[in-house]
């Protein structure tokens, strides 16, 4: 995967070891746009869409907190029908809660502030999504709360994630086609490719083709692994790098398998107690301490180096 002569920032954190424990973003929405066209390197800010639909969509997305995500199928397909949109919510029971719609001009992108606004259910007739394959869009299938698998895909953004993202890409999209979006920036470019399920909010990095496969598998017959697991967006670090710990110790779980009940800050770190069903631990507390890397380029993007912050599982024992 290294070019020589050029810096690579998924190369250099491999060969450092890079922790990605506890690395996803926070968050429980996400807004997902189709746009076939070139991505610019900061997505959705910037397209030129009709300047008032667009503040109204970033105005809806930050007061929902909801992340903006530009998407495409891999390859850039020609697809029949006017491109999607889609409003998707974790909400912690399992449900996948999504609302999908198409747009043909950019003012119907307001549908998007709507589905915001709107109180939505698995079951609920609207919840339905334009049909995949080739099936045709005038007869829309029920999504059936199916999860979403996003791949980052983003070269303008950084050149890692298109080198080592695109291929995960393709893989994925050859085995689940219906699921299965390229995306724009989702963060940790150094822990490319990225892959991230959705409304599950679950982040996994250093994937290859043959890898992803496995772990996004794995992902959807209910196993979530510790291996390039980055963490769960509905926790913050420390209480994601508990989990891993937990996976790690008494093997792969469900993604609701396992719960934090409870999260203490002392002197050296965290003391987080983590709850679950069978066949694993009813309970088990974990101390988390963080600390701090050496300054190094984290980014294709620019020279600039700094530091981050690891977050190591230092004890697991019974509750």
């Amino acid at each position: 995967m290294t070019t020589t002569g050029r810096f690579f920032c998924a190369d250099a954190a491999r060969a450092r070891g890079d922790s990605m424990v506890g690395t996803a973003p926070h968050g429980t929405a996400w807004i997902l746009i189709e746009y076939r066209g070139g991505w610019p390197a900061n997505g959705f800010d910037g397209l030129a869409l009709e300047p008032g639909t667009k503040a109204l969509v970033f105005a809806a997305a930050q007061a929902a907190q909801a992340r903006v995500l530009l998407v495409r199928r891999h390859g850039r397909q020609q697809h029949q029908g006017p491109p999607r949109w889609a409003v998707l919510r974790y909400d912690g029971t399992g449900a996948h809660r999504q609302r999908w719609g198409t747009w043909d001009r950019d003012e119907e992108l307001t549908q998007i502030v709507q589905a915001l606004d709107t109180p939505d259910a698995p079951d609920a007739p609207d919840l339905k999504a334009p049909a995949f394959g080739t099936a045709s869009l005038d007869a829309p299938e029920e999504w059936g709360g199916r999860p979403v698998v996003l791949v980052c895909a983003h070269g303008l953004h950084d050149a890692c994630c298109a080198v080592r993202g695109r291929p995960v890409g393709r893989a994925l999209s050859e085995r689940w086609p219906e699921l299965v979006w390229e995306c724009t920036h989702v963060g940790g470019d150094r822990f490319a490719a990225n892959v991230v399920v959705v409304p599950d909010g679950v982040y996994y990095g250093n994937l290859d083709a043959g890898s992803s496969v496995a772990v996004v598998g794995e992902h959807l017959a209910g196993r979530v692994r510790a291996e390039h697991l980055r963490g769960y967006t509905d926790l913050f670090p420390p209480q994601q790098a508990a989990v891993a710990a937990v996976l790690g110790r008494f093997g792969p779980a469900g993604r609701h398998d396992y719960a934090v009940a409870r999260t203490l800050r002392d002197e050296d770190g965290w003391q987080i107690r983590v709850t679950g069903r069978p066949p694993g631990p009813a309970a088990v507390d974990v101390e988390v301490r963080a600390r701090r890397t050496p300054q190094n380029r984290l980014t294709c993007r620019g020279p600039a180096t700094s530091s981050a912050v690891v977050y190591d599982a230092v004890s697991i024992r019974p509750a």
